[in-house]
């Protein structure tokens, strides 16, 4: 099972992150110990969204549509307003 995640930075002004991993407590641990990708470092961020994929490719095709996507994304990143808690 892999996950597409979202993810909101609590800044003052906040932005987003997408991407997808097997693991996402692990994953998002990583970023806000700015051990994540290279663009999260030095932010600390909350999960917004997520989904469920079946596979890898199944994942990274959904992550590719979401962060061209930037209505979808707009649209998740103002309509989750709770973060969740894994």
């Amino acid at each position: 099972m892999y996950y597409v995640y979202m993810l909101k930075s609590m800044g003052i002004k906040s932005i987003t992150y997408v991407g997808y991993t097997k693991n996402l407590k692990k994953r998002i641990n990583l970023h806000n110990a700015g051990k994540g990708a290279k663009f999260t470092r030095g932010r600390k961020w909350k999960l917004i969204y997520m989904e469920k994929k079946k596979s890898k490719k199944e994942a990274i095709s959904r992550e590719y549509y979401i962060k061209k996507n930037r209505t979808l994304r707009n649209k998740i990143k103002n309509e989750n307003i709770n973060s969740f808690t894994i």
